[in-house]
C-alpha cells in the first residue's frame, strides 16, 4: 500500500524550489500533501503534524527550510517516519547555515539532508524508502535509472561523433 509524502515548506518563498519535489512526486503517482508549517512562528501547529503523521497515512516527511533551517529537526523530533530536509538557499550565506542547521542534528533524532536546493533527490530519496515495501514503485525507479543510463550513453555517443567530425 503506498503511503503519502508530506511536503512541508518553512514559507511560501520555498515554493519555487520545492515544485520540482512535488512534480517527481506526481510523476511516480504518490499522493503528495503540501503545507506551510514555521518551526519559529508555528511550532504548536508543526509539532501536531508530525506526532500525528503517521496515523494520517503518512510515510515519509519533506522539509524545505531556508537561514536557520530547523523545519526538518523540529518535524524529526516528534516522529519516527524518515524525515528529509531540504537546505534552502535564501541568505547571504548561500544556504551553508540552512545546509549546517538541517544536517547537524543530535545523536537519536537523524533528518536525512539533500544538497542546497535539492528538491528533486529529496522526492527521489522519498520514493526510494516507500520502494522497499513496493514492488511496483521499486521497478518504477528502475525504469528511471535504466532511462537515464540511456541518455547518458546516447549523449556519449553525439560528444564522440562530434569529435571524430573535428579530427
Amino acid at each position: 500500500m503506498l503511503k503519502k509524502v508530506a511536503v512541508i515548506m518553512g514559507s511560501d518563498s520555498d515554493l519555487s524550489i520545492v515544485k520540482d519535489a512535488i512534480n517527481i512526486l506526481k510523476d511516480f503517482e504518490i499522493k503528495t500533501e503540501v503545507h506551510i508549517m514555521s518551526a519559529h512562528r508555528t511550532p504548536k501547529h508543526a509539532c501536531e503534524f508530525a506526532s500525528n503523521a503517521k496515523e494520517n497515512g503518512f510515510g515519509v516527511i519533506i522539509c524545505a527550510a531556508g537561514k536557520a533551517a530547523h523545519l526538518a529537526g523540529v518535524i524529526a523530533a516528534h516522529t519516527t517516519l524518515p524525515v528529509i530536509g531540504i537546505p534552502i538557499k535564501s541568505s547571504t550565506l548561500d544556504g551553508l547555515d540552512a545546509l549546517l542547521s538541517t544536517v547537524q542534528m543530535p545523536k537519536g533524532i537523524p533528518v536525512a539532508t539533500v544538497a542546497i536546493d535539492g528538491a528533486a533527490n529529496a522526492a527521489l530519496l522519498a520514493v526510494q524508502i516507500l520502494a522497499v515495501n513496493d514492488c511496483e514503485l521499486s521497478a518504477k525507479l528502475d525504469d528511471m535509472r535504466n532511462e537515464m543510463t540511456k541518455e547518458v550513453i546516447e549523449k556519449d555517443k553525439k560528444l564522440q561523433a562530434e569529435l571524430n567530425k573535428q579530427i
